[in-house]
């Protein structure tokens, strides 16, 4: 019966421990490498799915332009998923995609844009999201 407690007080414990607050969490990704870009899609999908009520936006500018390029990405079948999901934006900064005479139409369906990446970054945090740098 001790044990029995034991348990369901260990449970019940990880419950109330769980998010109890929603989050705002912006992913930066510039990296040029596939593996990189394999795990950040990852990360973005497994936290959209833990914590559904928080919100999430992934940052592509750089050398990671083929992350979001639907030709050529190594994670679209993840991002595209991803950008499915109502609490999820995945965009590509306007700059990287004129250096690289992409338009939207080369895009992950789903993938939007912003004037700059940099800039979109700086303005997230100053609202108060949290920041997470994908790099290997």
């Amino acid at each position: 019966m001790k044990k029995l407690l034991l348990i369901l007080t260990l449970l019940m414990s990880g419950t109330v421990l769980g998010q109890t607050e929603p989050i705002k969490l912006v992913f930066d990704v510039t990296s040029s490498d596939p593996d990189v870009h394999r795990m950040a899609a990852k990360h973005l999908q497994l936290m959209a799915e833990a914590y559904p009520q928080s919100q999430f936006e992934m940052v592509i500018y750089s050398g990671a332009y083929q992350m979001v390029d639907k030709k050529a990405s190594v994670a679209g079948e993840m991002l595209s998923a991803a950008v499915n999901r109502k609490n999820v934006d995945v965009v590509i900064c306007e700059q990287t995609m004129k250096r690289h005479k992409m338009t939207m139409g080369d895009l992950i369906p789903g993938v939007g844009s912003v004037p700059d990446g940099i800039y979109e970054i700086v303005m997230k945090q100053k609202d108060g999201w949290g920041y997470i740098k994908e790099a290997k």
